[in-house]
């Protein structure tokens, strides 16, 4: 099918019903200025944004600002301002519906002074965030990591094109209630952006002024990146083409801690969940999801699958890693009022089974020595506190060992995308090829285990037995034996 229409104002009346924006841009005044204007945010925090006003009305339009690149940018203005969201492996096939919530642009690269502005402009009463950890020049113990072109912005001696920059420099003459929303997968993410800007205030000459708040978010909606034979399917599915669509599973959940001294939309309305503590939300995703995810990627990258999805099909692979959440995962955490473990693994389950995600085993297993510490080894840590073997745990982490050796069951090089992948490999260089070599070396890595799990001898043994079983009959096999 060949479409000829293109996205834009102009088009809106030509699209079906279902397809057209629940607000059009320029029909809401802006309230929400957002850094980032990633796919992320346009398939997330936009479309929360959109369905609340359009639900409870209100001005809380937002201003996309593009920090760097100005090529989504200008993309968005030649289609003034909308862009649409292609929702794939849901039933029915493809839909895709236009957003129409931006209410106005910026590029921090280009016009920094007039980000500056808006940021300190009353009438804006949130900035968002998406911009991606390493944007907010943070190191690993919350420490702005200052240096001299960061100084030079936060002073006023060079543009405030940084995230720490444009954020302090417009605190600093900002007089009305505002609220700092970070939006990025970062645990505790409220806390820990606020602790960035006070520290950027003090280098700036300033401190952080009264109504000022920073929530807590968990955000989580699989948003794949988007390709041409995506950008073909939006469009026959919009009616419309789309020079920047987003493509985004159906799931989609967003928990905020409510302080908002501005003032905010009504994302309960459009399905947000607003609480008064992330945390046990925080548990819940980094244990039941994130750690399964990992599962999925080691043991399916061992057993030679390419894709998350053809990992879950291995056989056993369901029944182990439901093992996995009921075993060792349940019994570590208290999970939020109304939900449980189990159902929300389930849940888990079936968003990875979606073949059109595209989450490769080898991408998800990037990044194990920071990921682990957060994902799994803090459920191994209070399995082992309150006396238990984590069983299932215990093979999730030996199947990490395997992978971290480099190489497939079927000796195909296995990629070791990873801050410690140096280290990694010299301690295994000096190791026994055995699992006992295996287990010993990596339980070594001081930066990645607690002492009180690299002296555990019960885990060691488990470990150790897992590998046996993993080098011996391979991944595959171990998963078949272990899901029955």
């Amino acid at each position: 099918m060949t479409v000829t229409t293109t996205l834009g104002l102009a088009a809106l009346a030509g699209l079906a019903p279902e397809n057209r924006p629940a607000v059009r841009p320029g029909d809401v005044r802006p309230g929400i200025l957002h850094l980032g204007l990633g796919a992320f945010h346009r398939a997330h925090q936009a479309v929360y944004t959109e369905a609340a006003v359009a639900a409870a009305g209100g001005d809380w339009g937002i201003v996309g600002v593009a920090p760097r690149s100005r090529d989504v940018l200008d993309k968005l203005r030649a289609q003034d301002r909308l862009y649409s969201v292609l929702t794939v492996g849901g039933a029915g096939g493809d839909h895709a519906r236009a957003i129409g919530i931006l209410s106005g642009l910026g590029h921090a690269a280009g016009d920094p002074y007039g980000v500056l502005a808006a940021i300190a402009d009353p009438g804006i009463r949130i900035v968002s965030l998406t911009v991606t950890e390493k944007a907010y020049r943070m190191g690993p113990d919350g420490k702005l990591l200052l240096d001299d072109e960061l100084r030079a912005q936060l002073t006023g001696d060079a543009p405030p094109t940084s995230v720490p920059a444009l954020l302090a420099r417009a605190l600093l003459t900002r007089r009305a209630p505002l609220t700092v929303l970070c939006c990025d997968n970062l645990q505790n993410n409220g806390p820990r952006i606020r602790g960035m800007v006070e520290q950027a205030l003090e280098v700036a000459g300033g401190s952080l002024p009264d109504g000022v708040e920073f929530p807590a978010t968990m955000v989580d909606r699989i948003v794949p990146a988007t390709s041409a034979a995506h950008v073909r399917r939006a469009a026959v599915a919009l009616g419309a083409s789309d020079s920047v669509p987003v493509v985004a599973e159906p799931f989609h959940q967003w928990v905020i801690e409510d302080r908002f001294p501005g003032g905010r939309p009504d994302w309960a309305a459009a399905g947000a969940i607003m609480t008064t503590d992330v945390a046990p939300w925080e548990m819940l995703k980094l244990r039941a999801l994130n750690s399964v995810h990992s599962a999925c990627a080691y043991l399916g990258a061992l057993a030679g699958r390419e894709m998350i999805s053809e990992a879950l099909e291995l056989p056993g692979m369901g029944g182990f890693l439901r093992r996995f959440l009921a075993d060792d995962i349940a019994p570590s955490i208290t999970p939020p009022p109304g939900v449980t473990v189990l159902e929300y693994g389930e849940t888990a389950l079936d968003r990875f089974a979606n073949h059109e995600l595209g989450h490769r085993t080898h991408q998800v297993a990037m990044d194990g020595t920071q990921k682990l510490p957060h994902r799994l080894l803090g459920t191994i840590a209070d399995r082992r506190r309150d006396g238990d073997v984590p069983v299932w745990g215990a093979l999730v982490l030996a199947g990490w060992m395997r992978f971290a050796r480099g190489y497939a069951d079927d000796g195909s090089a296995l990629p070791l995308d990873d801050p410690l992948a140096g280290r990694i490999r010299a301690v295994l260089r000096e190791a026994p090829d055995t699992p006992e070599g295996l287990v010993d070396a990596l339980l070594g890595l001081s930066e990645v285990f607690p002492t009180s799990l690299a002296g555990d001898a019960e885990l060691r043994t488990e470990l150790v037995r897992w590998s046996g079983e993993l080098a011996r009959h391979g991944a595959a096999a171990t998963i078949a034996a272990a899901g029955r």
